[in-house]
């Protein structure tokens, strides 16, 4: 198996709204989740501009974090408070350096 990253690409002006609705699903999924860690950027040149990178143990285990009750509740939420649709970038890992 090798990792799995998701890139969810998305534009809102309510970005306190959704690191708040982040919060209470990583709070109500603890030792459930799938995901082995998230890094949520904010573009310099659009302000309502956002990449989130979800990194998990394999393609597997973010199908089965997919499936649970608190994500599609976040998903569903966090449409909600987009502007327009998020794009999903599914990948396989191929490789890491470190510096």
């Amino acid at each position: 198996m090798s990792t799995f990253i998701q890139l969810i690409d998305y534009s809102t002006t309510r970005g306190a709204e959704i690191e708040a609705l982040l919060d209470e699903w990583r709070d109500n999924t603890e030792g459930r989740r799938g995901t082995a860690s998230s890094i949520t950027c904010r573009d310099r040149e659009q302000s309502d501009h956002y990449v989130t990178i979800v990194e998990f143990p394999s393609y597997e285990d973010a199908m089965r974090n997919n499936e649970l009750p608190e994500t599609k509740q976040f998903a569903a939420r966090m449409l909600e408070l987009c502007e327009g649709d998020p794009i999903f970038v599914n990948l396989d890992e191929m490789r890491r350096d470190k510096a």
